[in-house]
């Protein structure tokens, strides 16, 4: 079975797959308790956003929102098509526009620590009560190594 995966970018200002990023994270914060930010705080900062999506068959299965400095605001994949390389695509979509790269991460998620360390992210800092909900988080940065930008370019092929 072939699967149709495309590429599409809201840019700042565009709101265009929005809702459907809302429901994506939505689902995963369901699931798997992480990404609690609320709506109207999401919304704003998706259209301030540049938002790099991959689109599956006309379906939203994995975004990546970013500041203009490379910040990642959200990084959502859908559960069912974890493991296909889509995060790591969209980070590399982040990288390949960016100097730097980095995010924060909640302490307790060990999934993402454990994502953000394979593709070469490093823990900064550690930020108690970062989070609303008074969770803890770390700031994790890309490192600089050019092999690592050079690493992650395979997933923009």
């Amino acid at each position: 079975m072939s699967v149709n995966v495309e590429k599409r970018v809201d840019p700042p200002g565009d709101a265009t797959h929005g809702e459907a990023a809302w429901a994506l994270k939505e689902e995963i914060r369901q699931r798997e308790g992480v990404l609690k930010q609320r709506r109207g705080f999401f919304m704003d900062a998706y259209r301030r956003a540049n938002c790099h999506l991959l689109v599956e068959d006309d379906e939203l299965v994995g975004f990546a929102s970013t500041r203009r400095d490379g910040y990642i605001l959200f990084l959502a994949v859908a559960p069912r098509v974890r493991g296909r390389g889509y995060g790591e695509r969209l980070v590399a979509e982040v990288a390949d526009e960016n100097r730097s790269v980095s995010c924060h991460a909640r302490t307790t998620n060990e999934a993402a620590l454990a994502f953000y360390e394979h593709i070469g992210f490093e823990v900064v800092r550690r930020i108690d009560n970062y989070y609303e909900d008074g969770g803890d988080a770390y700031y994790l940065r890309l490192g600089d190594d050019s092999s690592l930008r050079e690493r992650l370019s395979k997933f923009l092929r």
